[in-house]
C-alpha cells in the first residue's frame, strides 16, 4: 500500500481497478482503500495490494518469493508482498497463476 497519511492518487485507483478487473474470472475479488493505496481481497482475505504510486504487489511466502524474484519482482519493504513485473501483468494466464498462488497463501 502506501504510507499512512499519503493521499490516494489516480495512479493507485486506476491500477487497483485494472488489477481487480483482470482477476475477475477468479471470483470474489474486491478492493479497499488503505493508506493511500488499496488492499486486494479474495473472500475477505488480503492477498494483494496497490501502493499509492500504482504499483501492484502479491502476497508470498518463502518458497514463492524466490519464483517472484527470479521473474524480476521486488519486495515491498518488510511486508511479505512482491511487485508484479510488467511481463506478468501483460500475460493474463501468468497473472492468474500468480494471483491464485497468493490467494492460497493468504488463506493459510
Amino acid at each position: 500500500m502506501g504510507i499512512k497519511g499519503v493521499k490516494l492518487t489516480n495512479e493507485s485507483v486506476i491500477a487497483a481497478e485494472l488489477l481487480v478487473e483482470n482477476l475477475k474470472p477468479i471470483g470474489s475479488i474486491t478492493m479497499k482503500k488503505m493508506f493511500g493505496g488499496h488492499g486486494v481481497f479474495h473472500d475477505g482475505k488480503m492477498f494483494g495490494m496497490v501502493d499509492s504510486k500504482g504499483a501492484a504487489f502479491l502476497k508470498t511466502n518463502d518458497s514463492l518469493s524466490k519464483t517472484f524474484e527470479n521473474a524480476g519482482a521486488r519486495k515491498h519493504g518488510k511486508m511479505p508482498y512482491y511487485s508484479i513485473p510488467e511481463a506478468v501483468l501483460k500475460d493474463h494466464k501468468m497473472l492468474m497463476e500468480w494471483a491464485e498462488k497468493s490467494i492460497k497463501i493468504s488463506k493459510n
